[in-house]
């Protein structure tokens, strides 16, 4: 039976999740909590990029640690070493703990081992379960945990659980996940040059590295000449997709010259639908002709003030989850499209 503190936990690994939204793609954004019969607190995990540890590892990982102040742990990083680790040194150490994670247990052996399997190795009594998988190769885990005696619950905050997991379940649909970027000062500038610190600009260059598709609009491209790239991070730079009526550009602009991109020029957004991680990068224009077509927004906000015009945001954003980012606020936001 799931209770209201069941619920405090699931929270604390929803946020532990949102913090790399988008990061771990094509995986899905996982968190996982860790505590005791007492209710504390042992380990949180997030997953953190695809081919690393999920979740439930490391807040296993983290938990152990905390138990044992046995550092060797800390050094390993590959997540079959840290099955294998856990598997071997837990001593029973986990029989009597609790593991909520925001995603059932994957229950096969791709890039990571599975997680159920290392879950029954460690024999812990309960496990809360937030969404479902519903992916062809990895469901399963909650209910063969269930065969080994443990206590799995379904369905805590699975509506929030579900909402993190849209990325993920527009892939296993075939359909594209698209979200607006915007950077804007603390009085709701988004004009005039940089806005946001090197932190936030590091964090967008991960974003795009994610990304397949990135959609700006012809007069950007025209006035800022960028480049639209991922160097932040030595990441892969997307295609880009050019919103505009004329296909008028100075092919000397930087975004032209990347290798292994592919940029188009259209009047609708139609190309979107060949990708699977579409980011939009624009301003006040952009956000009007595409607010009755985009559900997700990144906003990076800036502590300080700007000379110009405020934005306006669409109407019913929701806010998701915020993190700092440096200097900066960095939040996602969510709005019904019909």
């Amino acid at each position: 039976m799931v209770s209201a503190f069941d619920a405090v936990l699931m929270q604390k690994a929803l946020d532990a999740a949102w913090a790399y939204q988008v990061l771990t793609f094509p995986n899905p954004a996982v968190g996982a909590v860790v505590s005791n019969r007492e209710g504390d607190i042992l380990g949180i995990g997030a997953h953190q990029k695809a081919g690393t540890p999920h979740a439930e590892v490391l807040a296993l990982k983290a938990a152990y640690e905390n138990l044992t102040q046995d550092s060797r742990i800390s050094e390993i990083a590959d997540a079959t070493f840290l099955h294998a680790f856990l598997k071997e040194h837990h001593n029973h150490l986990f029989h009597n703990l609790t593991l909520h994670v925001t995603l059932e247990p994957c229950h096969h052996h791709g890039k990571t081992p599975p997680c159920s399997a290392l879950i029954e190795s460690l024999g812990l009594k309960r496990v809360v379960i937030g969404s479902y998988d519903e992916s062809t190769n990895a469901k399963g885990g909650g209910e063969h945990l269930r065969t080994k005696e443990i206590d799995v619950s379904f369905g805590c905050l699975k509506e929030a659980c579900d909402l993190l997991l849209t990325p993920f379940t527009c892939k296993e649909k075939k359909q594209p996940f698209v979200f607006f970027k915007l950077a804007l000062s603390s009085n709701g500038v988004a004009t005039g040059g940089i806005i946001t610190s090197l932190d936030s600009r590091k964090m967008v260059h991960r974003l795009r590295d994610r990304c397949d598709l990135l959609v700006v609009g012809g007069n950007t491209v025209r006035t800022d000449r960028p480049i639209l790239d991922a160097r932040l991070c030595d990441g892969k730079a997307p295609d880009v997709l050019i919103l505009s009526q004329h296909n008028n550009f100075d092919r000397t602009i930087p975004l032209f010259d990347v290798p292994h991109r592919f940029v188009s020029i259209a009047q609708d957004i139609e190309k979107i639908n060949d990708y699977s991680m579409v980011m939009v990068e624009g301003g006040q224009g952009f956000l009007n002709a595409l607010s009755s077509k985009i559900e997700w927004y990144l906003i990076f906000e800036s502590p300080h003030e700007k000379e110009g015009e405020a934005i306006v945001l669409p109407a019913g954003l929701q806010k998701i989850f915020s993190q700092r980012v440096g200097e900066d606020t960095m939040s996602w936001y969510f709005k019904h499209v019909r």
